[in-house]
């Protein structure tokens, strides 16, 4: 039989290379110790600073098409769960090195493709074993609450952290915590570091379930060949321990990652909005749920980081000239107006735009084209004056010129609300929400707002946009608003981003009500799992290859037992890089090939028990137990626990795998085009099975 071939040029893969090139960038943002960088345009000479994977595709170049499906993968993730795209944009630079390794091996696409899908299924499936439940967490609070600040001093004395202190310096002195690195799941026998004091132990449980919430995580049958593979143990074989979270400063502190000063502020938002729940349902009380769509940010850069706070209502930032206004209307309850669109002269409702040809012109006066706007600003004052409303909340944009004559006339104008504020308003106060200021009649004023300064002194919180930060509160409006404060204007977006982050964690914490045990052991399971993987395959490429042999005609189905434990391998060795920087970016190992000789280390200890996840499990009870805690403390129960999300951290597992092998199928088609064929070539550099 004549096999025959279809040429594939390996440097023609531009794709992958492409793909490779741009995630090569994110490297330093992974891990506790993240490298902030400066992004400078070529053409305006201007530069800004950055410390995430979305802040840096938005300012880099990402027209072609490769740029352009990263960055969608990228936003998909980030929309959705709003963290886990470091850890995408990582995996795939990892995993299209190991494409292209496997591609170098002339290992079929079709198989590359199979395999690599399998593998990545099958880790979601062992991870399971890594899952804490949490368990009535809200059931034993009352309304006296213990903050971070309190877990600070008595959970994990060694991370007092001033809440003004810098990003930069906040980032060294919780690395630790943050990193949540593999040191704190296996090194136990040898240089204990100071990782290992900071390790996930104590409470946190295993669970042994099934995913059903993704179409990622549905059970394989039993047919499927990689997970049924002889010889590997399930689930729980060596009776690892159980582990459970049931108290809410040990869940955010485990979350945290880092960043205390932010979770700890997002930790009172919870607190808030479940004293609030719990005034509200005093006789029929209901399951809590923290609802992060009440949860809103106002940012005031140039202030001091120690004036960061929460705060039951709405904060906003109107401009300094509104002092004097608002300390006339903060003595009483004033009337309220919600306008849905814009407050301006020329806007109409979505498919009522007037031409811009076209001009009215009223019976009774001739108008000057410069005063169409005066008398537009004049007839809206007027119905303010006429329903006695000083305070108009607009979700889109305002008249400049309207603010102006509106603050001369007592009244206060807000515009870019958000939609969610805007429902809350309507339904605390009785107000109705209109498209044009003209549709406001007595019944659709709201009552009972109290405008107040953030603080005591507005005068002394001046931002660095000369603006001042006021407070909107109503009877029995649930919205909670989060000051953000930073003294560098830079550092502003990112410190914005870092609390999104942690809100974010502990909000799918919540709604889960499961999160992983945290510090790359999730990471370092799959790829232990994958080595046990690799060695079963090659005892039957043996068997496969001599079948091959004496039956030609079955050998589509021979080589893919013949190439996956190769195409395991190098899937394996993307969590290899993964976890290598990840521990090399915790400050703790000089270099990334010292880290990756320690995981080594522990990957052989692994394997050999027949077990990762008992392993991994075991290692946290024998520290827990005192036996190896020699030199970590002496009051172990003040070490915090480290977790991670599940969904999210497995759903940017699987998004970084379809991009990269969506990329490898396109680049393949591109190259061969479809259907070509040419046998026995010896001018191709490489050669895929038809």
């Amino acid at each position: 039989m004549v096999m025959a071939y279809r040429i594939i040029n390996k440097r023609r893969h531009i794709g992958l290379q492409q793909l490779s090139s741009f995630a090569e960038i994110g490297r330093s943002l992974i891990g506790p110790v993240k490298s902030s960088k400066f992004i400078i345009d070529e053409e305006s000479h201007e530069s800004v600073l950055i410390s995430s994977t979305v802040r840096l595709l938005e300012n880099l170049d990402l027209t072609s098409a490769v740029g352009q499906l990263l960055n969608e993968a990228v936003q998909a993730q980030n929309n959705t769960y709003r963290t886990g795209t470091s850890t995408l944009l990582f995996l795939v630079g990892a995993w299209c090195s190991a494409v292209e390794e496997c591609l170098h091996l002339d290992v079929p696409i079709s198989i590359i493709v199979s395999v690599m899908s399998e593998g990545l299924n099958f880790c979601s499936e062992e991870v399971v074993s890594l899952q804490v439940p949490i368990h009535n967490i809200f059931d034993h609070m009352d309304n006296t609450f213990s903050g971070l600040e309190t877990c600070s001093v008595t959970l994990c004395p060694f991370l007092q952290v001033s809440s003004d202190t810098g990003l930069q310096q906040e980032e060294l002195d919780l690395k630790d915590v943050a990193s949540q690195s593999l040191t704190n799941l296996v090194e136990v026998d040898k240089n204990t570091s100071q990782t290992l004091k900071n390790s996930l132990f104590a409470d946190t449980c295993c669970r042994k379930s099934v995913l059903n919430h993704s179409r990622h995580f549905k059970r394989p049958d039993s047919n499927e060949q990689i997970s049924k593979l002889d010889g590997f143990l399930e689930h729980g074989a060596a009776n690892p321990r159980s582990y459970r979270c049931n108290d809410l400063v040990e869940l955010a502190v485990g979350l945290s990652h880092g960043d205390l000063s932010n979770m700890k502020l997002v930790e009172e938002a919870v607190q808030v909005q479940y004293r609030n729940a719990h005034m509200k349902q005093v006789n029929s009380p209901a399951p809590f749920m923290f609802d992060i769509s009440k949860i809103f940010t106002c940012c005031l850069p140039g202030l001091p980081e120690s004036f960061s706070c929460i705060c039951p209502g709405y904060v906003t930032a109107v401009s300094v000239s509104s002092t004097n206004l608002i300390k006339e209307l903060q003595n009483q309850p004033v009337r309220l107006v919600l306008i849905e669109g814009d407050l301006t002269e020329n806007y109409r409702h979505l498919g009522f735009n007037k031409s811009s040809n076209i001009k009215t012109v009223f019976d009774s006066m001739k108008l000057q084209e410069d005063s169409s706007e005066e008398l537009w600003t004049n007839s809206v004052l007027q119905v303010l004056i006429q329903f006695n409303v000083n305070l108009v909340l607009v979700q889109g944009n305002v008249s400049e010129c309207l603010v102006e004559k509106c603050i001369h006339s007592k009244r206060l104008i807000i515009g870019s609300v958000n939609g969610t504020v805007m429902q809350a308003f309507a339904e605390a106060t009785g107000a109705v929400q209109v498209v044009y200021i003209t549709q406001v009649n007595e019944d659709c004023v709201g009552n009972g707002v109290h405008v107040t300064f953030w603080k005591s002194n507005p005068l002394d919180v001046v931002d660095r946009n000369d603006r001042i930060a006021i407070l909107l509160k109503t009877e029995g409006i649930d919205l909670v608003t989060a000051v953000l404060t930073n003294p560098v204007t830079a550092q502003m977006q990112t410190k914005e981003d870092r609390f999104w982050s942690c809100a974010y964690r502990l909000y799918y914490a919540l709604k889960e009500e499961k999160v992983f045990l945290g510090g790359g052991a999730v990471e370092f399971l799959c790829l232990s799992h994958l080595q046990i993987l690799v060695e079963q395959s090659l005892k039957k490429t043996n068997h496969a290859s001599s079948v091959w042999l004496r039956n030609t005609s079955s050998w589509l189905a021979s080589s893919l037992e013949i190439y996956r434990p190769t195409v395991l391998k190098f899937l394996a060795n993307g969590w290899q890089k993964y976890l290598s920087t990840l521990i090399y970016n915790t400050a703790n190992y000089s270099s990334e090939f010292e880290a990756s000789t320690f995981i080594q280390h522990h990957l052989q200890k692994a394997t050999e028990s027949g077990s990762p996840s008992s392993y991994i499990l075991n290692e946290y009870h024998k520290i827990n137990s005192g036996i190896f805690n020699s030199g970590i403390s002496d009051k172990l129960e003040h070490i915090p626990r480290v977790y991670d999300i599940v969904t999210p951290k497995i759903e940017a597992w699987r998004r970084a795998l379809d991009l990269v092998l969506l990329v490898l199928q396109t680049d393949s088609e591109i190259i061969t085009g479809l259907g070509h064929t040419q046998i026995n070539s010896r001018a191709s550099e490489g050669f895929l099975f038809l």
